[in-house]
């Protein structure tokens, strides 16, 4: 269960205020159709994050256990700080969207959008950490839902809402968090405490 539940909550922390919510926002006012919306939110963030997913469980295999959880700790760290900058929407993300239809504009939208973002390499970090792929892979996906699905229902109220800059710093700490961890667990398996 730790597999689904911690990439949930940490993606879902993570993507407040991301540029991909910010997406979410952009073309539920544009298309006001939540439902091809959100599918195409679903059918982007699990292509994204299994191919994610693969390469942070490939990557896993090349490193020792101990090397693994010192880059893990590296890269929850460089997160955590990248979590605090805020994002902002690229006007190429959302051009000439009318044409394809809500849903395989969502479809594009969101998987390019994704592509280098912090959500995808929370991903290759969490796939790396626990052992359950597919868990991730839906927990990642989950974590997306949780925090695009009501900005697609909601539109600009939700949003305009929201402490972006407290839901931030709570996932920049749920990484530091992981960060903490991973370099205990690397002190652990390097011997270094008992």
């Amino acid at each position: 269960m730790e597999s689904l539940l911690v990439p949930t909550a940490i993606v879902a922390l993570a993507e407040i205020g991301d540029k991909t919510q910010l997406l979410a926002l952009i073309l539920a006012a544009r298309f006001r159709k939540p439902w091809p919306i959100i599918a195409g939110i679903i059918a982007a963030t699990l292509a994204n994050h299994a191919a994610a997913g693969a390469v942070g469980a490939w990557v896993s295999s090349f490193f020792s256990e101990s090397v693994l959880h010192w880059i893990l700790a590296a890269s929850f760290t460089a997160t955590a700080l990248w979590t605090l900058v805020p994002d902002k929407m690229d006007d190429d993300e959302s051009s000439n969207a009318r044409r394809f239809g809500p849903f395989v504009t969502t479809l594009i939208a969101f998987f390019l959008a994704e592509i280098g973002d912090k959500t995808q390499v929370a991903t290759v970090m969490l796939a790396a950490q626990y052992p359950h792929l597919i868990m991730v892979i839906i927990g990642t996906t989950l974590g997306m839902l949780i925090a695009n699905v009501p900005v697609v229902l909601a539109g600009n109220f939700a949003a305009e809402k929201l402490p972006l800059t407290l839901i931030r710093r709570l996932a920049a700490t749920a990484f530091f968090v992981l960060a903490v961890v991973a370099v205990y667990s690397a002190m652990k398996t390097s011997g270094w405490i008992g």
